[in-house]
């Protein structure tokens, strides 16, 4: 089975919003799409799931259209929204019968997820009578009641505290590991890393990056250099052609012209009896690359 979208558009008036989105899932884990506040995640979201209209494009899972009202499909929305009044268990019902499941199967679906993400104490509860972190909970368990097959997770870890950012961790590696095709929207770039082997950057609606991580940080290269010692060098660094680009208490951070030339640097300190304390080459990060390709807007909020 896969996930194929294929030439995405969408304008409100003048404006695009998303110019020519594609890309293909062809296997279940995670994958992250990403992008800049106001890039066009959310309406690309939207359009994938048949919320909003397309300009042009497809989206079609296992060959056909896909249609959210009879596939399995989780959606965790970035905007939050539970009904502030109504009993948390009558809600969870009520998301169920949308999806076609019925109450006496909704129920241990229920009883699972709630003592999974450890909010058993607040099914008989008013949803504004939930702190934000266990609302958030909630509506997790809503996007994972019908056990879908395609999971769409927008902004998953915002605002929650470290316990239970572990704790919603956990639960995607745990449907990852049962075979989802998962699509994770988030600015928590360590997160990205730590679960999506692939990716989609949009920047202004236009796809600015995309395909395996791995492979697109092997092909720049180990081209950011840390290094700290207990003598200055910034004359040997400049000498080996390294450009600075921040110092910080953890060390002075370095864009490199080349391995071969980070080799020189660190020979030359050692020539020099240079004390070194680290001396790091690495490949850039996500991160990096992210504000590299964004222009540095990295924050949600």
């Amino acid at each position: 089975m896969s996930l194929v979208v294929e030439h995405l558009s969408k304008k409100f008036g003048e404006k695009t919003a998303v110019e020519d989105l594609s890309f293909t899932i062809n296997e279940p884990g995670v994958f992250a799409f990403l992008g800049t506040n106001g890039a066009g995640k959310s309406t690309s979201i939207r359009m994938i799931l048949g919320m909003l209209t397309r300009d042009s494009g497809t989206v079609t899972w296992n060959g056909e259209p896909l249609n959210i009202m009879k596939e399995r499909v989780g959606y965790l929305s970035e905007e939050r929204g539970l009904y502030p009044k109504y009993n948390i268990l009558e809600q969870m019902y009520y998301f169920a019968s949308i999806k076609g499941v019925k109450k006496k199967d909704a129920t241990p679906a229920i009883d699972y997820l709630f003592s999974r993400l450890k909010i058993e104490e607040y099914k008989k509860m008013r949803a504004e009578q939930l702190s934000k972190g266990n609302q958030q909970k909630v509506q997790l368990a809503a996007a994972l009641l019908c056990n879908p097959k395609i999971i769409i997770l927008d902004e998953p870890l915002s605002g929650l505290d470290p316990v239970n950012a572990d704790l919603f961790k956990s639960i995607i590696r745990e449907e990852r590991d049962n075979g989802k095709y998962i699509i994770m929207s988030s600015h928590q770039m360590e997160t990205i890393e730590e679960f999506c082997e692939d990716l989609v950057l949009l920047h202004h609606g236009k796809v600015v990056l995309q395909g395996n991580l791995n492979e697109i940080k092997r092909a720049r290269g180990r081209e950011n250099l840390t290094v700290k010692a207990d003598k200055p060098f910034a004359d040997i660094a400049a000498a080996c052609g390294m450009t600075l680009v921040e110092e910080t208490p953890n060390g002075s951070s370095f864009k490199v012209g080349s391995e071969e030339a980070a080799g020189r640097m660190l020979k030359e300190m050692i020539d020099k009896g240079i004390n070194i304390i680290k001396f790091d080459l690495r490949e850039p990060s996500l991160h990096e690359l992210f504000v590299e390709k964004c222009g540095g807007d990295v924050n949600e909020n």
